[in-house]
């Protein structure tokens, strides 16, 4: 239990990650910053967190909220409700702080934070983030984070989906 303790002790609302960061900041570490909606947690998740956290001293890790996610990825979407992709981002031993969200992109929590460093998976173009994502006057350093060929949740979805298409037409013996 006492693990479980600690991983809900690293989630926090935007609000109490703000003093976070800052205070992180005033000791002189420096905050990275990365967001997504984190949903079926994977390998490509894990060493896209672990390559941010290298970046600096301290990282958070904005989750987007469950209607956020189903304005981006669709009704179906997501598969796992957000107070339990915040849990399991939580238990990464990589991740400082994990807070949540509800936009369409982090901008609003990327000023509020205001972090050092913005990591972001490599398949978002960089003019992209620099336009949506990163709030007027930031001025943050971006680092852009190495992806894994094919290690994406959508084709994990979409593999699941087929493999239990393809059982439900077989015929059983």
């Amino acid at each position: 239990m006492k693990e479980i303790r600690k991983a809900r002790s690293k989630i926090l609302t935007p609000r109490e990650a703000a003093r976070a960061v800052r205070a992180a900041k005033c000791c002189g570490e420096k905050v990275v910053f990365t967001s997504g909606c984190f949903d079926l947690l994977h390998l490509g998740h894990l060493r896209s967190l672990e390559e941010a956290r290298s970046y600096g001293d301290r990282l958070v890790v904005a989750v987007n909220s469950d209607a956020s996610v189903r304005r981006i990825k669709g009704p179906s979407r997501p598969i796992i409700p957000i107070r339990q992709r915040a849990e399991l981002l939580a238990a990464l031993e990589c991740v400082d702080w994990v807070t949540s969200f509800g936009g369409r992109t982090p901008r609003a929590i990327i000023g509020a934070l205001g972090p050092d460093v913005y990591a972001k998976g490599g398949e978002w173009p960089l003019a992209l983030l620099l336009e949506q994502d990163l709030p007027p006057g930031w001025n943050g350093e971006v680092r852009r984070l190495r992806q894994i060929p094919g290690v994406r949740t959508t084709a994990i979805v979409e593999r699941m989906l087929q493999k239990s298409e393809h059982s439900m037409r077989r015929p059983r013996r």
